[in-house]
Protein backbone atom coordinates (compact mmCIF):
# COMPACT_ATOMS: atom_id res chain seq x y z
CA UNK A 1 0.00 0.00 0.00
CA UNK A 2 1.30 3.46 -0.94
CA UNK A 3 1.33 6.38 1.49
CA UNK A 4 -0.70 9.33 0.00
CA UNK A 5 -0.52 11.75 2.92
CA UNK A 6 -4.32 11.68 3.34
CA UNK A 7 -5.75 11.05 6.82
CA UNK A 8 -6.90 7.50 7.54
CA UNK A 9 -10.41 6.61 6.42
CA UNK A 10 -11.55 5.94 10.03
CA UNK A 11 -10.48 9.45 11.02
CA UNK A 12 -12.55 11.00 8.19
CA UNK A 13 -15.62 8.99 9.14
CA UNK A 14 -15.27 10.01 12.80
CA UNK A 15 -14.92 13.68 11.82
CA UNK A 16 -18.08 13.56 9.66
CA UNK A 17 -20.04 11.81 12.44
CA UNK A 18 -18.92 14.39 15.03
CA UNK A 19 -19.73 17.34 12.74
CA UNK A 20 -23.19 15.93 12.04
CA UNK A 21 -23.82 15.32 15.75
CA UNK A 22 -22.79 18.89 16.56
CA UNK A 23 -25.06 20.31 13.85
CA UNK A 24 -28.02 18.27 15.13
CA UNK A 25 -27.35 19.37 18.72
CA UNK A 26 -27.24 23.04 17.74
CA UNK A 27 -30.46 22.69 15.72
CA UNK A 28 -32.30 20.94 18.57
CA UNK A 29 -31.10 23.54 21.08
CA UNK A 30 -32.25 26.36 18.80
CA UNK A 31 -35.69 24.84 18.36
CA UNK A 32 -36.22 24.13 22.06
CA UNK A 33 -34.75 27.26 23.67
CA UNK A 34 -37.34 29.55 25.24
CA UNK A 35 -35.90 32.88 24.05
CA UNK A 36 -35.00 34.55 20.83
CA UNK A 37 -32.39 37.06 19.77
CA UNK A 38 -34.96 39.57 18.53
CA UNK A 39 -36.32 40.16 22.01
CA UNK A 40 -39.89 39.12 21.31
CA UNK A 41 -40.23 36.23 23.68
CA UNK A 42 -38.57 34.04 26.17
CA UNK A 43 -38.74 33.97 29.92
CA UNK A 44 -36.00 36.23 31.18
CA UNK A 45 -37.71 37.19 34.42
CA UNK A 46 -38.71 40.58 35.76
CA UNK A 47 -36.74 43.63 34.64
CA UNK A 48 -34.88 45.42 37.42
CA UNK A 49 -34.84 49.20 36.99
CA UNK A 50 -32.98 51.78 39.00
CA UNK A 51 -35.29 54.36 40.54
CA UNK A 52 -34.85 57.95 39.38
CA UNK A 53 -36.29 61.11 40.95
CA UNK A 54 -39.94 61.30 39.91
CA UNK A 55 -41.73 63.65 42.31
CA UNK A 56 -45.03 63.48 40.38
CA UNK A 57 -45.04 59.72 39.75
CA UNK A 58 -48.02 59.30 42.09
CA UNK A 59 -50.05 62.02 40.31
CA UNK A 60 -53.43 61.31 38.72
CA UNK A 61 -51.92 62.18 35.33
CA UNK A 62 -49.24 59.48 35.62
CA UNK A 63 -51.80 56.96 36.88
CA UNK A 64 -53.92 57.68 33.79
CA UNK A 65 -50.93 57.40 31.44
CA UNK A 66 -49.86 54.06 32.93
CA UNK A 67 -53.44 52.75 32.80
CA UNK A 68 -53.82 53.76 29.13
CA UNK A 69 -50.37 52.59 27.93
CA UNK A 70 -50.46 49.87 25.27
CA UNK A 71 -49.74 46.22 26.14
CA UNK A 72 -47.41 46.01 23.12
CA UNK A 73 -45.27 48.50 21.22
CA UNK A 74 -44.25 48.34 17.60
CA UNK A 75 -40.49 48.62 17.27
CA UNK A 76 -38.53 48.14 14.05
CA UNK A 77 -41.31 46.02 12.56
CA UNK A 78 -41.76 43.79 15.64
CA UNK A 79 -44.36 43.82 18.36
CA UNK A 80 -42.77 44.04 21.81
CA UNK A 81 -44.76 42.78 24.81
CA UNK A 82 -44.84 44.64 28.09
CA UNK A 83 -42.25 43.44 30.61
CA UNK A 84 -42.85 42.60 34.23
CA UNK A 85 -40.81 44.86 36.52
CA UNK A 86 -38.83 43.53 39.49
CA UNK A 87 -39.92 44.69 42.92
CA UNK A 88 -39.57 47.25 44.21
CA UNK A 89 -40.56 48.74 40.87
CA UNK A 90 -40.28 52.50 40.41
CA UNK A 91 -43.77 54.05 40.42
CA UNK A 92 -45.34 55.11 37.12
CA UNK A 93 -42.80 53.08 35.13
CA UNK A 94 -43.40 50.56 32.33
CA UNK A 95 -41.12 48.59 30.01
CA UNK A 96 -41.47 46.61 26.79
CA UNK A 97 -39.25 44.07 25.02
CA UNK A 98 -35.86 42.52 25.60
CA UNK A 99 -32.87 42.31 25.72
CA UNK A 100 -32.70 46.13 25.37
CA UNK A 101 -36.06 47.24 26.74
CA UNK A 102 -37.99 50.38 25.97
CA UNK A 103 -38.78 52.15 29.26
CA UNK A 104 -41.50 54.72 29.97
CA UNK A 105 -41.27 56.79 33.17
CA UNK A 106 -43.80 59.40 34.27
CA UNK A 107 -43.65 62.18 36.85
CA UNK A 108 -40.01 63.15 36.32
CA UNK A 109 -38.35 66.48 37.05
CA UNK A 110 -38.10 68.94 34.17
CA UNK A 111 -35.12 67.85 32.05
CA UNK A 112 -32.17 70.19 32.51
CA UNK A 113 -31.57 70.06 28.75
CA UNK A 114 -34.89 71.87 28.14
CA UNK A 115 -34.11 75.50 27.32
CA UNK A 116 -35.83 78.03 25.06
CA UNK A 117 -33.63 77.08 22.09
CA UNK A 118 -33.92 73.30 22.52
CA UNK A 119 -34.84 71.50 19.29
CA UNK A 120 -38.16 69.78 19.85
CA UNK A 121 -39.89 67.20 17.71
CA UNK A 122 -43.67 67.00 17.45
CA UNK A 123 -44.94 63.44 17.04
CA UNK A 124 -48.70 62.89 16.77
CA UNK A 125 -49.39 66.14 18.60
CA UNK A 126 -46.87 65.65 21.43
CA UNK A 127 -43.70 67.73 21.82
CA UNK A 128 -40.58 65.70 22.63
CA UNK A 129 -37.04 66.65 23.60
CA UNK A 130 -34.40 64.09 22.60
CA UNK A 131 -31.47 63.52 24.95
CA UNK A 132 -29.00 61.15 23.23
CA UNK A 133 -27.28 58.44 25.25
CA UNK A 134 -24.84 55.61 24.66
CA UNK A 135 -26.70 53.19 22.36
CA UNK A 136 -30.08 54.71 23.22
CA UNK A 137 -31.92 58.00 23.48
CA UNK A 138 -34.30 59.32 26.10
CA UNK A 139 -37.19 61.36 24.74
CA UNK A 140 -38.92 63.71 27.21
CA UNK A 141 -42.54 64.81 26.83
CA UNK A 142 -42.34 68.54 27.51
CA UNK A 143 -45.83 69.90 26.80
CA UNK A 144 -48.00 68.16 29.43
CA UNK A 145 -48.72 68.81 33.13
CA UNK A 146 -46.23 66.09 34.07
CA UNK A 147 -42.93 65.23 32.45
CA UNK A 148 -42.59 61.72 31.08
CA UNK A 149 -39.63 60.06 29.36
CA UNK A 150 -39.33 57.21 26.90
CA UNK A 151 -35.91 55.58 26.65
CA UNK A 152 -35.45 53.64 23.43
CA UNK A 153 -32.54 51.65 21.99
CA UNK A 154 -30.89 53.19 18.93
CA UNK A 155 -32.34 50.46 16.67
CA UNK A 156 -35.96 50.79 17.89
CA UNK A 157 -37.24 52.91 15.03
CA UNK A 158 -40.02 55.48 15.44
CA UNK A 159 -42.84 53.08 16.33
CA UNK A 160 -42.50 53.36 20.13
CA UNK A 161 -42.57 57.18 20.01
CA UNK A 162 -45.62 57.11 17.75
CA UNK A 163 -47.49 54.60 19.95
CA UNK A 164 -46.73 56.46 23.19
CA UNK A 165 -47.50 59.82 21.55
CA UNK A 166 -50.95 58.52 20.64
CA UNK A 167 -51.51 57.40 24.24
CA UNK A 168 -50.31 60.73 25.65
CA UNK A 169 -52.46 62.72 23.20
CA UNK A 170 -55.51 60.71 24.25
CA UNK A 171 -54.91 60.91 28.03
CA UNK A 172 -52.98 64.07 28.95
CA UNK A 173 -54.00 67.55 27.80
CA UNK A 174 -51.31 69.78 26.30
CA UNK A 175 -50.03 72.77 28.26
CA UNK A 176 -47.70 75.63 27.33
CA UNK A 177 -43.99 74.86 27.62
CA UNK A 178 -42.35 75.78 30.94
CA UNK A 179 -38.73 76.91 31.07
CA UNK A 180 -38.14 77.04 34.80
Amino acid sequence: MTETGAPPRAFLIAAVVLATALAVTVAVFGLTSNGDEEGQGGDVGPLALVPVPAPQAESPQCAELVRAAPRTLKSAGRMLPRRELAEPAPPATLAWGQPNPIVLRCGLDRPGELIRTSPLRVINGVQWLEVPGDGSATWYVVDREVYAALTVPADAGTGPLQDISDTISATLPAVPLRFG
